[in-house]
Formats: structure tokens, C-alpha cells, sequence
């Protein structure tokens, strides 16, 4: 009996072929369930994100909340989604959306269903300023058009962390067959169960972000002009509210960009992170409206890449570390000279991953408030950041290289709404001081000692030959060793998350959690350098991210650069071995 006539097609289709090829590549295996939830490409069969597998998901996910809350059914989940659609398979984020919200109210679970597309840290802010039990994004954020997701937060309004992936993805397993009314989303519509929070949160987040606003005056004076792109995403209007609630003009919107396209048709790569090719609209719509400063979101509006007008004519595009620093120096100083926060300083708190800059580190030391790193993600700040909520300190700001930001305690994940407005209200005032957003940076860094980083990826499509490489890590001048060096470059200290392992521990144990299913191994040199090689949760590479930091006073940034451009050599020679390997480059 078919149900979604799309996806039994494409099914019927290559069984009359005979395509096993094919068949085995939709039905060999199912999705994995994993902290990030689901990412997968839309399509046919239990490998993609279609109907049914939205559906199994949402009854092992609904099992496991039964199984962890009494009060479940008095709670209830709230569950948004971005304006992905996928023709060929009928797959949508709505229609996935709508299908999760029948599967909790058929077993009498209250679902607040965002009634419109929304930004990712609606969700989260959601279930903190409602109380809900659990939150659910259906979003593929910067991933290619064909992709879908599943993203999951837990009571505390962050993301999920282990063992909850494990518990999600045994309770799918057992409850694989659809549920009596399970296709039948219209059933919702009638319900006294379901509910709209969209006017609420859209009403209530914007007056909860006010409480970082700290310069009012300056924003309705000032003179500053900024371009914002949603990149085909959910951005837009949210970004425009935003300015609003902070008294700024709205930015001028790349109208080529601002309204959601599932087929993004203008990149190739719906990823700020890539640089300027996404920014090319933007850049040309900023000389023309005299725009100093380009925002852009990702699609699913949770990141935020900055570029400035140089003095020069060219465009800066600010690194996700450099804009960190940034914000971190910002939104410190605002604390300190305006906060009506009454908590002294040794209970103020700001994090960072671990793959990202330690510049945080650097402020954090001088000022005397505290710095923790977490492991890579967001998922892992935000957990941190609720616990530290909860014994009563404050925790400013974290971040993440991969220009993820949180700005505002009321949403415990990366936001890029926030992150645009604030950055906004920040260069606003740098402005009346005659600086820009680079000369700022700058200053940061002649204050609190310059932080050169460098970070890259490689393609690998097979599992053995990543596995290998590490083995080779770990087994470098014979069994259980590690590099002593890199070409020139002295090794002073390992930590390997993988494995448990550190050197610089007493016990030579890490203080991380470790994880035994991605590899992440950190050097420490001689130099003063960091570099950290691991493998994507999400895609087929293996990132490495590097870090040189030089004390206050030590100004050679070209020197500290080409030290570094010199190390990060040695590391991709050494230990990627990209020839050897057969690893693909990232391409510019």
C-alpha cells in the first residue's frame, strides 16, 4: 500500500530494473541517529529522509521521552522547520515537521508547532521559555540543497548529548512499524493538542534579546550602513526584527537572497563559511547602497559571517575565531561597564571549543573572569553553560570557529539572529570612535597578544584509509608512539580524545570526555604552536585546525603568520600525507 506516491515510484522504478546497486544503497542501511540527530539526503528508502523514516524516527523519539518524562503529556515538545523541499521525493521540512507533531499528539503529547518557517534557536529558546520536554528542527542548515535534518534538544534547551543518541536510536529500532494514523497529518489540524507558539516567540525572543542592547542612542543616530543575506534561508525577516528591537535602520537585504529557495540557486554552496564566492551579491549590492559591513546568515539563520569595507576598497571576510574575539571582547566590555548584573567577576564564564581559538583564553586571564573550552560542537557549550546557569554564574559568550556564536543566555545554542544585531550595535559604536571592525580586532589582539590561526579540511570518501591514517598517528616510530616532530617542528605535547590519552596530565589521562567513534588528536609544540587533526560528524573530511599565540607586546604578526604557514605545511606533509593518502584539497 503506498502511501507516498513519489518515493514508491522511485522504488518500483529501479525494482523493475533490477537495479540492486541502487536498491542497496537506499535500503543497506538506515540512517543513523546520532547527537546531531539525522542529516541525510532526502530520497526513497530507510538510508534518506522521507515520510516513513521521519516517522519511525519521531515514535522511537517519542518512546524515549515517555520512557524519561511523567509529565510528558502535561509538557509537550516543540518542533520547528526551514523551507527545505525536495521535488523528486515529495520530502519537505514542513511536511516532516507535520508528520513528527501527529506521531507526539496520537499518544495525547502537547506539540507547539511553529505555524511558518523559523530560524534553528527558536527552537531551543523555546523549550527553556516554555518548559518543554524536548525540542525538534527539522533543518539541513548549510548542508547542499538535496539534504534534510533532524535536530534534537533536550529539557534544558540544548542540544542532546550521550548517551540520549543511544537511548533515541534503540527506541527507533524497536518502534519501526507506523503507527495506526501515522501518514495522516490533517488529523493535527483539529486537535486541542496542537499549538502555535510563532506570535509568542516572535514577540517574546526579540524583547528577551534587548537585554544585550547597551547603546540605543548611538544605534538610532548612526550613519552606518549594513548589507544583510539570508542565502536563500529563513533569515531574513528575523534579522529586520531584530534591528528593530535594537533601534537600528534595516540593513539593505540582497533581494536576490532574502526570500527562502529550496534550490538556493544563486551558490553553489549554501555555506557562509565558504568565503566570498557566497558573498559576491552581497558585495555588489553593498558598493552600490555605500555599505561598509556585510552580514550573512546561514539557511537555517544559527551562524553569522562578517565582512568589512577596507580602507583599501577590499573586503575583508572575518574568520568565525577573529569575529569571536570580537564579540568577546565586545560583550565583555558592555558587561563591565553597563551590566546591571550585580555577580562579581570570578563568577562570569565564557567558553569556546576546542578546535577554536584560545583568545578567549587570553582576555579571560587578563580580566579575571573564567574561560573553559568543551569539545567541539555546540551541543557541548550549551550543556556546560546550563550547568554553570545553574550554580548561579553567568556565562557571557561561546563560540565556535565554524562562525557559530551565543550571545544571549536565553537561547543555550549557536544563534545567528543575535549574533547579526549585536555585531551591528557593536561596529555602531566603534564607529563614534572613528574604528573599524578591523582596527578593533587589532587592538584586541595588541592588548591580550595576537592569535594567528589557520584551518582546513581534506576530502576522503573511505573509512579505512581515515582509520589508517590515524593508526599511523598513533603508531608513528613503532608500536603505541607518537610524532616526536613534524619536519622542523618539535611535538611538546599529544592529547588524543580518541583514545583517552594526554600527556600533559599527571595521569596521562584527558579531562574531556572522550569518544571512541571520531578521531581527534591534538599537538602541542615546541613554538607555542597548536594543531588539532579530526574527523567530521557530519561530512566526508578530516578537518585540522591550528593556533599559534604570541604574549602581549609581540607585534611581528607577519612572522607569528609565516611561522605558522610553515607548520601547517609540515603538518599536511607529515601527517596527512595527501599524495600518499589519495586526500582530496579543500578547493578555494
Amino acid at each position: 500500500y503506498q502511501q507516498n506516491p513519489k518515493t514508491y515510484t522511485i522504488v518500483k522504478q529501479l525494482l523493475a530494473e533490477g537495479n540492486a546497486g541502487e536498491l542497496q544503497k537506499y535500503f543497506g542501511s538506515r540512517m543513523e541517529f546520532g547527537t546531531a540527530g539525522l542529516r541525510a539526503a532526502m530520497g526513497a528508502g530507510i538510508s534518506h529522509m522521507n515520510d516513513l523514516t521521519i516517522i519511525q524516527t519521531t515514535q522511537g523519539f517519542c518512546r524515549y521521552l515517555e520512557k524519561n518524562f511523567s509529565d510528558l503529556k502535561k509538557r509537550g515538545v516543540v518542533i520547528g522547520f526551514d523551507a527545505r523541499a525536495h521535488l523528486s521525493s515529495g520530502g519537505s521540512s514542513k511536511r516532516f515537521a507535520r508528520l513528527a507533531a501527529n506521531t507526539f499528539i496520537s499518544q495525547g503529547v502537547p506539540v507547539y508547532l511553529f505555524s511558518d518557517i523559523i530560524p534553528t534557536p527558536f527552537v531551543p529558546y523555546t523549550v527553556t521559555h516554555l518548559k518543554l520536554c524536548a525540542g525538534i528542527m527539522v533543518t539541513a542548515s548549510h548542508n547542499p540543497k538535496q539534504d534534510n535534518g533532524y535536530k534534537v534538544y533536550w529539557e534544558n534547551g540544548a542540544q542532546i548529548i550521550s548517551p540520549h543518541d543511544k537511548g533515541i536510536s534503540q527506541a527507533i529500532e524497536e518502534n519501526q512499524e507506523p503507527w495506526p494514523q501515522a501518514w495522516n497529518d490533517k488529523l493535527i489540524d483539529s486537535s486541542p493538542l496542537l499549538h502555535d507558539p510563532y506570535a509568542m516567540v516572535n514577540k517574546e525572543y526579540f524583547e528577551d534579546i534587548q537585554k544585550q542592547c547597551f547603546y540605543r542612542n548611538i544605534n538610532k543616530e548612526t550613519n552606518l550602513k549594513f548589507v544583510h543575506t539570508s542565502v536563500h534561508g529563513v533569515g531574513h525577516k528575523f534579522v529586520q526584527l531584530a534591528f528593530k528591537a535594537f533601534d537600528l535602520s534595516p540593513p539593505f537585504a540582497v533581494p536576490e537572497q532574502k526570500d527562502p529557495d529550496p534550490d538556493f540557486p544563486t551558490v553553489k554552496y549554501p555555506n557562509p563559511e565558504e568565503g566570498k564566492g557566497v558573498l559576491t551579491l552581497s558585495f555588489a549590492l553593498a558598493e552600490k547602497d555605500g555599505a561598509r559591513i556585510i552580514l550573512a546568515n546561514d539557511p537555517d539563520a544559527d551562524r553569522l559571517a562578517v565582512a568589512e569595507k577596507q580602507e583599501s576598497g577590499e573586503w575583508k571576510v572575518f574568520s568565525g575565531n577573529e569575529l569571536g574575539a570580537l564579540l568577546g571582547w565586545w560583550i565583555f566590555t558592555c558587561w563591565k561597564n553597563n551590566s546591571r548584573d550585580t555577580r562579581a567577576i570570578k563568577d562570569v564564564y565564557m567558553l569556546s571549543s576546542t578546535v577554536s581559538s584560545k583568545i578567549l583564553r587570553a582576555i579571560a586571564l587578563k580580566e579575571g573572569f573564567h574561560f573553559e573550552e568543551t569539545l567541539t560542537g555546540f551541543k557541548w557549550m550549551g550543556n556546560r553553560a546550563k550547568q554553570l546557569m545553574d550554580q548561579g554564574k553567568a556565562v557571557l559568550f561561546a563560540f565556535e570557529e565554524a562562525i557559530g556564536y551565543m550571545c544571549c543566555p536565553a537561547v543555550l545554542d549557536k544563534d545567528g539572529v543575535s549574533a547579526a544585531v549585536i555585531t551591528a550595535e557593536m561596529a555602531s559604536f566603534l564607529a563614534t570612535r572613528n574604528l573599524s571592525l578591523s582596527q578593533q580586532l587589532k587592538a584586541v589582539y595588541d592588548e591580550y597578544g595576537f592569535h594567528v590561526t589557520k584551518a582546513s579540511y581534506f576530502i576522503c570518501h573511505d573509512p579505512k584509509v581515515i582509520q589508517q591514517l590515524f593508526d599511523n598517528l598513533r603508531n608513528f616510530d613503532g608500536k603505541n608512539t607518537y610524532p616526536k616532530s613534524c619536519g622542523r617542528f618539535k611535538v611538546s605535547g599529544i592529547r588524543d580524545l580518541t583514545t583517552g590519552y594526554d600527556s600533559s596530565q599527571p595521569d596521562q589521562k584527558a579531562i574531556l570526555p572522550t569518544s571512541t567513534s571520531s578521531q581527534m588528536i591534538t599537538f602541542t609544540f615546541a613554538n607555542g604552536g597548536v594543531a588539532t587533526m579530526r574527523t567530521s560528524g557530519t561530512e566526508p573530511k578530516i578537518k585540522y585546525y591550528s593556533e599559534l599565540c604570541a604574549p602581549p607586546g609581540n607585534s611581528d604578526v607577519e612572522q607569528l603568520k609565516k611561522e605558522l604557514d610553515e607548520l601547517v605545511n609540515a603538518l599536511e606533509k607529515h601527517f596527512f600525507q595527501p599524495e600518499k593518502n589519495k586526500l582530496q584539497r579543500k578547493t578555494e
